[in-house]
């Protein structure tokens, strides 16, 4: 995730909705993928103060204007649109009427923005079930219902078809580090949810009844495997205790679709914190993997440097990482091995991701 500049010289971070210096209103521009400073324009729209948006008009998306959970903005041209692209992929909210909905519904907001940010960032389909009900993605966003009879209706985080239910309680963060222990997961967050989920729906898309699908199973394996009798069998016995060996966590070792879907948010994981190294010149100005090639200017692509530079690159800012944690009394911000199995199986996402139709963003 990278930074940003305001017309008055401040440092802007990707959530600002407002400049800390001259106060002037934030939005992220995403045709344009990137925030800008706002001057007022006629009938409430804005003018961003980026010189790619000279002469350019913007409105702010509704959940931005009304809900405040949002800070991204609408090409005024886009009369007919009140969400901005991410909020489109809203299917179901919750229920507003409590007040700890909301600030969980917020910060899942937050994560899911970071999420379109990465599709937008390497040109990955992202329509909505809006404009495309059966092959669109979107989000159904609920809480846990208590009853009268004190039981509670739990809510599955899950994907069906493109549909992803996602439970808000992982924005919580005692829930989440309740569960993350109860479930044994050294590396459970908010994130991380969209990621794994979309990794499903980006299967279907990309990978399904196309020329990856042979590959795919020589890497991942048969995901016409039972996946009920695979669930049953890693929940009562777990993961193999060589596991590390072949996946990237245990959960991976369930099923040949949940091993695609913990490699591929693997895959954002690195892309996402390698573009914010960079943009800091941690790693280098020159180290990024847009497998597309379309990236900025003067910054190599993963046609042009070899993925195994990047996971070079990648190792030794997680080496830094995890022994500045430790100083700090901290456990490893990254616990991950990476074997030479998971390697491959990044490598071929990357090859995925950059067959990809790029006209199919929304």
């Amino acid at each position: 995730m990278k930074t940003y500049t305001c017309a008055c010289g401040q440092l802007l971070y990707f959530e600002n909705i407002t400049c800390v210096h001259c106060k002037r209103e934030i939005g992220f521009l995403p045709d344009l993928i990137c925030a800008s400073s706002l001057e007022p324009a006629e009938e409430g729209l804005f003018s961003p103060t980026v010189a790619q948006a000279k002469n350019r008009l913007y409105k702010k998306c509704q959940n931005y204007s009304q809900a405040n959970v949002c800070n991204w903005m609408i090409p005024a041209e886009n009369t007919n649109e009140t969400f901005c692209v991410s909020c489109r992929l809203d299917v179901v909210i919750p229920d507003q009427s409590i007040p700890h909905n909301v600030v969980l519904w917020a910060l899942t907001e937050a994560a899911k923005r970071r999420l379109v940010y990465s599709s937008l960032r390497l040109k990955l389909p992202l329509a909505n079930k809006i404009d495309d009900p059966e092959g669109g993605l979107g989000f159904r966003f609920l809480a846990d219902v208590n009853k009268p009879d004190g039981s509670i209706d739990h809510v599955i985080t899950e994907h069906d078809h493109g549909l992803i239910t996602l439970n808000i309680a992982e924005a919580d963060d005692g829930f989440r580090e309740k569960t993350r222990l109860g479930m044994k997961e050294p590396y459970r967050t908010l994130l991380g949810h969209f990621r794994h989920e979309t990794g499903h729906y980006y299967w279907d898309r990309l990978v399904l009844d196309t020329k990856f699908l042979e590959p795919y199973r020589a890497l991942f394996g048969d995901e016409r495997q039972s996946y009920e009798d695979a669930m049953k069998k890693y929940y009562a016995s777990g993961a193999p205790s060589d596991w590390q060996e072949s996946y990237i966590s245990a959960y991976a070792t369930m099923h040949p679709w949940e091993d695609w879907a913990e490699s591929w948010a693997h895959f954002l994981h690195i892309h996402d914190t390698l573009e914010v190294a960079a943009d800091f010149d941690l790693v280098g100005k020159r180290i990024r993997i847009d497998p597309t090639g379309d990236g900025d200017e003067g910054k190599s692509s993963l046609k042009a440097r070899p993925f195994d530079e990047v996971l070079e690159k990648w190792t030794e800012l997680t080496v830094a990482l995890n022994s500045i944690n430790r100083s700090m009394g901290h456990r490893d911000l990254y616990p991950f091995v990476l074997s030479q199995a998971v390697i491959d199986k990044l490598y071929f996402i990357s090859e995925v991701i950059a067959g990809s139709d790029p006209h199919s963003t929304a």
